[in-house]
């Protein structure tokens, strides 16, 4: 300030381009629902999840093969991405130590496996994606087959619209021929076992060109059988405690294993062994609709007919009565209201 000047005159000039604006915690872009396209993602299969991350082999059985690990993208946060999942990732996707990809999409699933933790528990595990095959290991003896656990496995599988086959190991220790016969009545192709002589040409033929989940009680061999199909798969083996009978679970993860053979390839779908297997979640239509003979003859029942041995005018019972089936009519029904009787006896039912 000068001495010919006041105060007021060396007092800054303001103006509205002064003012400094805050910019707000979330950005200043404006927010839209609009997402983008990703129209360049790529489309991969999941074959392992890890704590958040998940592995995925992108273009399979080509030259470029490889596998590549990526994360979720934030839209999919309310949105359960499991091992056979197809998937769209974008991203890094050269699968390079260190990238990260991004899963931006899930493609629509043809089969959709899950259980639930008890019968009571509507909330539905899903175990894994678009498999059109599920092996259901069990051992002869050692531990003893549970046929109530197998039957649940079926209708899961039912439920599912996967088709089930069924291997039992160990049959050098037991004669399965009395537990066989609880399934005679079904469409189920049988695999027999034994430490010894396991039918890996067979069940390998069988497998090529599906996606298989295996699922067993624990101890059954489940993995055994996995490693002598996937040597490179080293799953972990444990045993049966003699004191219980009861296997100790050793697999921890479902994972995806290619099948290598002469003939072909396929892929395995190793989950972990459990003890139970609630079926909360099912579908008791779907049930009937494995049985094609018996859903057409379903037609003619009155309207909420359980099918159960005590239901009224069933038309199914009839027709086996009067023989109009066959000679594996009755063995059909009775496999049938074995596994509606499975899962109407959950309390929640």
């Amino acid at each position: 300030m000068t001495w010919w000047s006041s105060p007021e005159d060396d007092e800054p000039e303001f103006d509205e381009s002064s003012v400094r604006v805050r910019p707000n915690r979330k950005g200043n872009k404006p927010r839209t629902k609009t997402r983008p396209g990703h129209e360049d993602a790529l489309t991969g299969r999941i074959l392992s999840v890890d704590r958040g991350r998940y592995t995925v082999m992108l273009d399979e059985n080509l030259p470029t093969e490889r596998r590549v690990t990526a994360a979720r993208a934030s839209e999919l946060r309310k949105h359960a991405v499991v091992t056979g999942d197809r998937v769209d990732i974008v991203g890094d996707t050269t699968g390079a130590e260190g990238s990260l990809a991004r899963i931006v999409r899930i493609v629509p699933r043809t089969t959709l496996l899950r259980r639930s933790a008890d019968d009571t528990d509507a909330v539905e595990r899903v175990i894994v994606a678009n498999a059109d095959q599920m092996l259901i290991v069990v051992a002869a003896a050692n531990p003893e087959p549970r046929i109530r656990l197998v039957d649940r496995y079926l209708v899961a599988a039912y439920d599912a619209g996967v088709s089930p086959i069924l291997c039992i190991t160990k049959t050098d220790l037991a004669d399965p021929a009395v537990f066989l016969s609880n399934f005679a009545g079904l469409d189920l192709p049988v695999f027999q076992s034994r430490d010894d002589a396991m039918p890996l040409e067979q069940i390998s033929e069988a497998l090529v060109g599906h996606d298989t989940v295996f699922v067993g009680h624990s101890g059954v061999g489940k993995s055994t059988l996995v490693n002598a199909l996937v040597p490179a798969a080293k799953r972990a083996v444990g045993v049966v405690n003699l004191v219980t009978g009861r296997g100790r679970h050793t697999s921890s993860s479902t994972i995806s294993l290619r099948l290598e053979t002469d003939a072909g390839r396929g892929w395995v779908i190793d989950t972990p062994g459990v003890r139970s297997f609630g079926l909360g979640h099912i579908n008791t239509d779907n049930i009937l609709k494995a049985f094609t003979d018996l859903n057409t003859v379903a037609e003619k029942c009155p309207r909420g007919c359980t099918h159960l041995p005590d239901s009224p005018d069933c038309a199914i019972i009839e027709a086996v009565e009067a023989g109009e089936l066959g000679d594996t009519g009755k063995a059909r029904l009775d496999s049938l209201q074995r596994l509606l009787a499975t899962f109407a006896a959950a309390p929640s039912h």
